[in-house]
C-alpha cells in the first residue's frame, strides 16, 4: 500500500524571514489525519533569509536531523556545541532530557534550504548528545547511501530509534531499490526532482508512506534528482 503526500498538500507557515512548509502537523498547522508516519514525526522544509533564523529554544525526548540543501545553517546549543551545517552534511540532536539551542543562517547575503526532521525516540531520559558527519555526493552517486542508523553502521550518524535513513543523488535513468521485509515501512522523500517509485510519479517536495510492499524501486526522470528513505519499525 503506498499513500502519496503531494508538496501542494502541506502546510505552510510564513513570517517574513521563514518561509517553511509542514509534511506532517507542527505549530499552528495541525490536522489529525497527519500526525507523522510510524517514527517519523516532522519533515519541514524551510528557507531562511540571510541573517535570520530561530532564536534559542528547548527540545525534550526528540531525534532532531537537519539535512542542508543549499546555503548554511549555524547551531549553537547548550551542552557546547557550535557548527555550521552545509550541503552534505547530516547533523543529529539528541533532545534526551533537555537541550537548548538556536540555528540560524551562517549567510548575511544568501538564504539557506533545508530539511528539519524529527524521529521519535525509542526511549525517553537519554543525555542529550550532537553528532555532526559529512557525506560526499560520490558517495550517493546513483546508490542509497545510508546516513543515518541505531547502530552508526558505515560511518553513519546515530538514531536512537529502530530506523535507517538513506540518501541518493540520481540522473536521469538511475534506478535504486530497496527491500522491505514484512514487519518495516518506509517514507519515501523526494528532496528534488522528479521519480518513478513502484508506478507511481513523485516530484519535488512529494513524500510516499509504503506499507506491506516487498520493496521501493526509485527511478530517477531528472538530472539532479535527490531523495531520502526512512526504513522504519
Amino acid at each position: 500500500m503506498i499513500s502519496v503526500r503531494h508538496a501542494s498538500e502541506r502546510g505552510t507557515a510564513n513570517f517574513g524571514w521563514l518561509d517553511s512548509r509542514h509534511t506532517f502537523s507542527f505549530g499552528d498547522y495541525h490536522d489529525p489525519e497527519q500526525m507523522g508516519f510510524g517514527a517519523l514525526r516532522v519533515i519541514n522544509e524551510d528557507r531562511v533569509s540571510p541573517g535570520q533564523g530561530f532564536g534559542t529554544h528547548g527540545h525534550r525526548d526528540m531525534e532532531i536531523i537537519s539535512y542542508v540543501l543549499e546555503g548554511a545553517l549555524e547551531h549553537k546549543d547548550s551542552i557546547g556545541t557550535g557548527s555550521v551545517i552545509r550541503p552534505g552534511d547530516v547533523q543529529i540532536m539528541s533532545a534526551g532530557t533537555g537541550i537548548r539551542h538556536s540555528e540560524f543562517n551562517h549567510s548575511k547575503t544568501e538564504p539557506v534550504h533545508f530539511l528539519q526532521i524529527w524521529v521519535v525516540p525509542d526511549r525517553q531520559g537519554i543525555a542529550p548528545r550532537y553528532e555532526q558527519k559529512t557525506f560526499p555526493d560520490a558517495d550517493k552517486r546513483g546508490r542509497l547511501r545510508l546516513v543515518g542508523s541505531s547502530d552508526g553502521r558505515d560511518g553513519s550518524v546515530v538514531i536512537h530509534q529502530d530506523a535507517k535513513i538513506f540518501a541518493a543523488l540520481l540522473n536521469t535513468g538511475d534506478h535504486v531499490t530497496h527491500a522491505l521485509p514484512h514487519e518495516r515501512k518506509a517514507w519515501l522523500q523526494v528532496v528534488r526532482g522528479t521519480v518513478a517509485m513502484n508506478g507511481l510519479e513523485l516530484h519535488t517536495g512529494d513524500g510516499a508512506a509504503v506499507e506491506d510492499e516487498p520493496a521501493l524501486t526509485v527511478t530517477a526522470k531528472l538530472d539532479g534528482t535527490e531523495i531520502l528513505v526512512f526504513d522504519l519499525p
